[in-house]
């Protein structure tokens, strides 16, 4: 990456975005301080070396520490200077450029995949789409598919460097030739073996936070997803691994079904840039308070359907802030995981994400009943279906289990039956103290009859936790075994 920046002006709100990208996608970087004609001349070499002092200090904390900083003038005395201006620096940009670069290795196997720059016509031949090779092979005769426009057509012809070739791999630059397609159609995109590429309507994607973006990452927020070569707004719903799974080694290749997934509120666990990581991480929802997992994921679901490769970057933006304010727009970046490539995906596809809330009630022992039976309170809303809840287990503070029997009455009130009846000092905690309502309250004895509609002195909680997942159509209440 060449992070070219105004040597009179210094890193711009937008030179620090790129930086960051720069982060995600770049393993080197090379710093270029553009138009150093500007500056006087007496003084120029002085104000290069404290930029680029200054360029330095500011990759101390990134990756990209200690990178080469050149200066140059492109296009010295501005736009109007007359075309016999020279450029200054650049044979020594070409220089550095040459001694940075390694060659990749290039593999011709697998499906053809070209990102397209530019498209245009040339009268009496056919449209051309220019580009470079992502991925496989292509040769003269083979058919090649615009995915988001599910047209098919046939190579004409082929350049690469306007010199005629019969194929072209991976990384190569190339132009293809094809008959009977509008260039308005195309103007950047991909171009791909037929059916090797799919357009979806949502994703899965493992996400992590731009430490530099203020501010929480709030689930069913929209933001702008760049894919491909794609910007569209999508809503995002984050979630994190089961609390018995947060040290679980990340997986960046595919997504994994079968597992079972907490949901949050919000990205937990925020980068340096967020006041109160704790308080944020609570406020979440994660189960295990102060432990961050290792690896977060995120349900995407765009506006408007997106054609990208498996597995390539995400970026999630908010280009909607003022592009002057000193903040950062970029929020996320993460890998498209697994695509939802079904209108309809809501129905046929995200009951099989097994994504869960963790809910917890708590109420209070009303009463005791007999040695196995309590009545319950303040557990139930006076209007909620009890009978949906028959059939959970209940903690009690004392230590034993109980199972939700029946409603009792029409307050909210409900019948617990303890399997393994109440233990003698929860006995004793809950008869030792009553107090008889009514009567035993102006001092006088309650009558035996009246023993069991008694109330414990101190209170003894219920407590119901139970999984409801997001994605089950009947909102059904599950506890682990």
């Amino acid at each position: 990456m060449m992070l070219v920046i105004d040597v009179t002006k210094g890193m711009q709100t937008q030179s620090a975005e790129c930086l960051v990208i720069g982060q995600i996608a770049c393993r080197k970087l090379i710093v270029v301080l553009n138009k150093t004609d500007l500056l006087p001349e007496g003084k120029r070499q002085a104000a290069i070396d404290r930029m680029a002092k200054k360029m330095q200090r500011t990759l101390e904390n990134t990756k990209f520490r200690g990178a080469p900083v050149i200066p140059v003038a492109a296009k010295p005395g501005g736009p109007d200077a007359p075309e016999t201006e020279a450029p200054q620096g650049i044979p020594e940009l070409i220089e550095l450029l040459v001694s940075q670069i390694s060659i990749p290795t290039r593999d011709p196997s697998g499906p053809f995949l070209m990102s397209v720059d530019h498209c245009f016509s040339i009268k009496g031949q056919g449209t051309v789409m220019t580009g470079t090779i992502l991925s496989g092979s292509v040769s003269l005769g083979d058919s090649v598919e615009i995915p988001a426009l599910k047209v098919v057509r046939k190579v004409k012809s082929m350049q690469m460097f306007h010199t005629p070739v019969s194929s072209a791999v991976q990384g190569d630059r190339l132009g293809i030739c094809v008959t009977q397609f509008d260039p308005k159609l195309l103007e950047r995109g991909l171009v791909c073996t037929p059916e090797s590429l799919h357009t979806v309507h949502a994703a899965l994607i493992s996400v992590e936070k731009i430490p530099y973006f203020r501010g929480p990452l709030q689930t069913k927020a929209k933001f702008h997803i760049t894919v491909g070569h794609e910007t569209v707004m999508g809503r995002v719903m984050f979630f994190s691994p089961a609390p018995d799974s947060l040290d679980r080694e990340p997986v960046l290749d595919s997504f994994d079904f079968s597992r079972e997934y907490l949901f949050q509120e919000q990205y937990l666990c925020p980068g340096p840039a967020e006041a109160d990581a704790a308080e944020a991480t609570e406020k979440a929802g994660q189960a295990s308070a102060g432990r961050c997992p290792r690896q977060q994921w995120a349900l995407v679901e765009f506006e408007k359907p997106v054609t990208c490769p498996r597995l390539c970057l995400v970026i999630g933006s908010r280009l909607d802030a003022d592009i002057h304010a000193n903040t950062c727009r970029l929020a996320f970046h993460g890998v498209l995981l697994h695509g939802l490539g079904d209108r309809d995906y809501a129905e046929s596809a995200l009951p099989a994400l097994r994504v869960y809330k963790l809910k917890q009630k708590h109420g209070v022992v009303e009463r005791v009943l007999d040695d196995h039976s309590v009545i319950g309170r303040s557990l139930f809303k006076k209007e909620t279906n009890i009978q949906l809840f028959m059939g959970l287990r209940v903690h009690l503070s004392t230590g034993e289990l109980g199972v939700i029997d029946s409603a009792f009455g029409q307050s909210g009130k409900f019948k617990v039956h303890i399997p393994g009846g109440l233990s003698p000092e929860s006995k004793k905690i809950l008869t030792s103290a009553l107090k008889k309502r009514g009567r035993a309250g102006r001092g006088e004895a309650a009558k035996p009859e009246e023993a069991e509609r008694l109330e414990p002195a101190q209170p003894v909680g219920l407590s119901l936790s139970f999984k409801r997942y997001v994605f089950d159509a009947h909102k059904r209440m599950v506890q682990s075994p």
